[in-house]
């Protein structure tokens, strides 16, 4: 799969783990659209769940993300509630592409993937998973051979758009004293004020995490809005900087294919 690849299709109904919750006032905008920052919750509370609820929580606790994809197909609103359904989609013996489909009582659709790797808590290194865990991943995979290739290469431009602080809260902060995959979302939104027209059709989000950024570290977002691509369609671009360093990248644009 790449960037300009739709998303691969579920697999049986018997395969992977689902759970559901009611949309709450506090993940939505002012218009009642289910926020980026949101979903990505939602993915690190199905993916908890699915730990507690498998033998993953003893064998292959530690987690880490490198890229998620939020296709939204059509929206999800408040007051909806959602049904999410989790599976493996592709993997190899450290990581994989997990799968979740987010769909609501009022039509919603939301289809991602986030590449995972399996980490040693000791060296924080990638780790082996464990053989019970890839053979239930196996179950659904239809790939078992994933390697990691970066989508989001363009460099950070040297003049931006917008240079946007983004200052770093106590609450940003995770267990490892990294900021929280969904905070980075969270700077996504904040930009989407000013583009609306990204949003709303159908619209695919990518974010790939190239450094973890420590609590107390300075975030700047240089950003690029292109009003038409080669489809004619508006595709925004956001680098998060530590310095002259880029430790994150985003692209939104219209959906593949």
């Amino acid at each position: 799969m790449s960037l300009d690849q739709p998303l691969t299709p579920p697999p049986g109904p018997e395969l992977g783990f689902a759970s559901a919750w009611p949309v709450r006032a506090g993940d939505v905008d002012p218009y009642n659209r289910l926020r980026f920052d949101a979903v990505a919750r939602y993915l690190q509370d199905i993916a908890w769940e699915n730990l507690q609820a498998t033998d993953f929580a003893r064998s292959d606790p530690f987690w880490i993300v490198r890229r998620t994809v939020i296709d939204v197909v059509r929206p999800i609103e408040w007051p909806d509630r959602v049904s999410l359904r989790r599976w493996c989609s592709a993997l190899s013996t450290r990581w994989t592409n997990m799968r979740v489909r987010i769909t609501s009582d009022g039509g919603g659709l939301i289809d991602t993937e986030g590449f995972w790797i399996n980490i040693n808590e000791s060296t924080n290194m990638p780790t082996r998973i464990s053989d019970d865990g890839l053979a239930w991943l196996g179950k659904s995979a239809g790939e078992k051979r994933l390697r990691w290739r970066p989508w989001l290469v363009d460099p950070a431009p040297p003049e931006s758009d917008t240079d946007l602080p983004f200052p770093v809260r106590a609450t940003d902060i995770d267990q490892l004293n990294h900021v929280n995959n969904a905070v980075y979302w969270q700077a996504v939104e904040q930009f989407l004020v000013d583009h609306p027209k990204l949003v709303a059709g159908g619209h695919r989000a990518v974010i790939e995490y190239a450094e973890p950024v420590l609590a107390r570290a300075h975030i700047s977002v240089r950003s690029r809005y292109e009003p038409g691509d080669r489809s004619g369609q508006p595709v925004l671009r956001l680098w998060f900087m530590v310095g002259d360093t880029v430790t994150t990248v985003v692209r939104i644009g219209p959906l593949p294919g």
